[in-house]
């Protein structure tokens, strides 16, 4: 919110430099962004009177003015307006004034062939407009009897400094000067000087009667409608146009302009609709104001001239019963305060933080008001606002208030809390402080005095304790007794008190499931994958995903239910672009709609395609692709560095992948994921190469079977001394036995002394019976205490024969 110092130091009494009350207010937890030193923009500009005004003798578009600025002669000043004349005050920079907005210092000069002593000023040259038609000319009738030669910066609203003010989201109340007063108020110990306005007095009139109709108390407590008949629409007085031009906001008409000063002065939206047009919209002379949530189909056109299509969480204003209004947001056109406005409708109303936020975002709109009521404005001065705004309206543009209407549902107890604060507590939490010869805990003296700045009354309950009832104007932000406490070291002084570091520190740590996370990372890139990172929002493409109900754009507004779709699209977009084959992978969350409601889980997924090799000259250039074995030991060569063990098994569950090369990843009878190959339809719609590969693990599987003691702690193995002997074990077996089976089994049977088991050879085609494939397996078997010897050796093998037979119905071959 952008602070004027004058304004402010109307009610507040203070003399501090800008510069120091924005650092204070930094210090305090208001950050000053910038500070607008308005004062230096026309430092030397002053009133001029033009006195004769003569044609340029050797310029059309030029005049040579004779200006009376104050001196005991008058300036001769060659001005390029068409608006100068005779008789008229106009703004001057005298020789030696710089004016930064323009960046230009005002010097002697000739201007075909015409010494010209100065130049008279348009707004845009003293930074109040971007652009200007001409001079600026001063009204006599609006700034009384001028002076040429008095400092011109008054007269400009240019005597001031603006501090541009961001405030937390938990102070609403900061978003008005009069919560800014409190605040400094507070912090200087100054004294403060509230606006005051007497509820005013309504003259019952017959001409048409208002009532109030709230359907939805819960979205708006309070509504108060006013009726103001004979009011004359005009321009703004210079002092309330500059103190919203200040504040960045552009003056419209007085009645405008008044809702908008409250706005800044007390924080609290008001709108003014006109009576008649409201006649008009609704229908009738009497009038019904009404306060709804939209129904369907309804639309309004607003104050910006678009047309809005209401949703149904969108909260309107209603003339009987007929939108004319978004409640807290933006007024409709059809209704607006024009030039020929004479009878006023004036709004004041509390409505629902939550429910404005809602509405503002389905209709993509943020405006002052919506801002104020998101935060939550004071319930308590509600009417405090109203008066203000009735009282200046009625100064300002005259008429006569003939009828008010309430609706109000607010509790009738006072908006505040009592909250139990300790001493003990508060030096616990905020430690030592710097006294005036040492250190110690901060003085009850000076927590009453903090608190009571801040507007708290206290009641001491007990010693070292306080009952502290908060003001109604903080009633939002200050609820627990660690609010206080953080009030009282913001006002306090932060720099007060002292620096303390914990007496022992514990050094950082990783959780299991951060190194084992980062160990997959780690592996994962080993094996030349690269590391990718996708949007968690896609298109809806099922009823399984989860839809976001206000999205961004249509593209991104269901979340994805794996992450291997979002690879494909990567591996694709690299390929049109022309960067070869990715080969990489991704952590991610994946989110779907089960029965039992929504699920959130950790992936793992990646894809592998393309020549991985460097060098094809070996090949006249020519690629080799990834075979699916390759790509299997890239995955493997990752599950033994990280000490997974994993078992293959067909599986045919994913439509985008090959049928017949898919496998589901086991560990220890778990599902960890999929490995396969993508579906030749889903290539050839997508116009990619034949062999590229994705897999997709669950990462809670993962870190389940990595977090086990026997994995995470490796333990020595003692190896043999003793030389291994190998046998080969060939037989025809169906297709539909998996190599893992038959590992499985070899490996139960063989016992200790079998030391490994290897697949070497896969062969099907001629003289291999239909439905089946020749295998070749390699059995190293070594003893830890001796050569083992064909008679130890052969038993095993022979049971092994015998074991696989029995199962699997194999034709030995060896």
């Amino acid at each position: 919110m952008r602070i004027s110092l004058n304004w402010l130091r109307e009610l507040v009494d203070i003399s501090m430099p800008p510069e120091a009350l924005a650092e204070m207010l930094t210090m305090a937890g208001f950050e000053v962004e910038d500070i607008e030193d308005r004062r230096t923009w026309a430092d030397g500009v002053v009133v001029g009177k033009v006195l004769e005004r003569d044609p340029h003798p050797n310029a059309d578009r030029l005049s040579v003015c004779k200006v009376d600025i104050g001196g005991d002669t008058p300036s001769t000043i060659v001005c390029g307006a068409a608006n100068v004349r005779s008789g008229v005050f106009v703004p001057v920079a005298t020789l030696g004034t710089y004016l930064p907005k323009v960046d230009l210092k005002i010097k002697p000069a000739k201007l075909r062939g015409v010494a010209s002593e100065g130049m008279i000023c348009s707004l845009s040259e003293v930074g109040l407009t971007k652009e200007s038609e001409g001079i600026h000319i001063f009204d006599e009738s609006v700034l009384g009897t001028l002076k040429p030669g008095q400092d011109a910066r008054p007269l400009l609203g240019l005597d001031d400094v603006i501090l541009d003010l961001t405030s937390t989201a938990n102070r609403a109340d900061a978003l008005s000067m009069v919560g800014v007063a409190r605040e400094v108020v507070a912090l200087t110990g100054a004294t403060l000087r509230l606006p005051q306005a007497e509820k005013p007095t309504v003259q019952k009139s017959g001409s048409g009667s208002l009532s109030v109709k709230v359907l939805e108390p819960q979205a708006c407590p309070t509504y108060i409608g006013t009726t103001i008949e004979g009011v004359k629409i005009a321009p703004s007085p210079l002092w309330l146009q500059q103190r919203l031009q200040s504040a960045g906001i552009r003056p419209i008409s007085n009645v405008v302009d008044v809702t908008n000063y409250v706005l800044l002065e007390w924080g609290q939206p008001l709108h003014a609709f006109d009576r008649d047009r409201l006649v008009t919209v609704a229908g009738s002379d009497a009038l019904t104001i009404g306060v709804r949530f939209a129904r369907a189909e309804e639309s309004l056109k607003t104050l910006d001239g678009q047309t809005k299509s209401l949703q149904e969480q969108t909260l309107l204003i209603t003339a009987n019963d007929k939108p004319i209004a978004l409640a807290g947001v933006m007024g409709g056109e059809e209704t607006e305060v024009y030039e020929g406005t004479q009878n006023l409708m004036l709004e004041a109303a509390l409505f629902d933080t939550a429910a404005i936020r809602r509405s503002a975002r389905s209709q993509g709109l943020r405006t002052e008001a919506s801002a104020r009521y998101e935060r939550g404005v004071n319930l308590a001065e509600l009417e405090t606002a109203c008066h203000r705004a009735l009282k200046l309206m009625i100064e300002l543009a005259g008429g006569t208030i003939v009828a008010q209407e309430t609706a109000d549902s607010r509790p009738k107890e006072a908006v505040t809390r009592t909250i139990k604060l300790r001493l003990e507590r508060v030096n616990q939490v905020l430690g030592m402080v710097e006294l005036e010869d040492d250190i110690g805990d901060l003085p009850s003296s000076e927590v009453e005095r903090t608190l009571t700045a801040l507007g708290c009354e206290l009641t001491v309950i007990k010693p070292d304790g306080w009952s502290v009832t908060v003001p109604f104007y903080r009633y939002r932000d200050l609820e627990r007794e660690i609010d206080l406490i953080e009030e009282i070291a913001r006002i306090y002084g932060y720099n007060k008190f002292c620096d303390t570091l914990p007496e022992k520190t514990e050094p950082g740590y990783l959780s299991i499931e951060q190194a084992i996370t980062r160990k997959l990372r780690e592996s994962l890139r080993a094996a030349g994958l690269t590391e990718l990172i996708h949007y968690s929002l896609g298109k809806p493409e099922s009823e399984s995903q989860v839809i976001l109900a206000n999205p961004l754009f249509t593209e991104y507004s269901a979340l994805r239910t794996d992450l291997i779709s979002g690879l494909i699209d990567a591996f694709q977009f690299n390929l049109e672009q022309g960067n070869g084959a990715l080969n990489g992978f991704e952590f991610g969350h994946v989110f779907s709609r089960e029965e039992e409601g929504l699920t959130e889980a950790e992936f793992i997924a990646g894809i592998m395609g393309g020549d991985p090799t460097q060098g094809k000259w070996v090949r006249s250039g020519r690629e080799q692709p990834l075979s699916w074995f390759e790509a299997k030991g890239i995955l493997e060569a990752v599950f033994k560095r990280v000490g997974l063990t994993i078992e293959y098994q067909p599986d045919r569950r994913d439509s985008r992948l090959h049928p017949g090369r898919t496998a589901s990843l086991w560990s220890q009878g778990n599902r960890l994921g999929t490995f396969g190959q993508l579906h030749p339809q889903l290539r050839q719609e997508r116009d990619l190469p034949d062999e590229i590969y994705v897999f997709q693990l669950d990462l809670n599987v993962a870190i389940a079977q990595l977090e086990q003691e026997e994995v995470l702690i490796p333990t020595f193995q003692s190896y043999s001394t003793y030389p291994s002997s190998d046998r080969d074990l060939a037989f025809y077996v169906a297709t539909t036995v998996g190599v893992a089976e038959l590992k499985r089994l070899i490996t139960k049977t063989g016992g200790k002394l079998l030391e490994s088991v290897e697949l070497f050879d896969e062969y099907r085609g001629d003289r291999v019976p239909e439905g089946q494939r020749s295998l070749a397996f390699r059995l190293i078997y070594r003893a830890d205490d001796r050569t083992l010897t064909d008679d130890d050796i052969a038993p095993i093998q022979q049971k092994v024969r015998e074991a696989i037979v029995e199962k699997f119905r194999v034709e030995l071959r060896s």
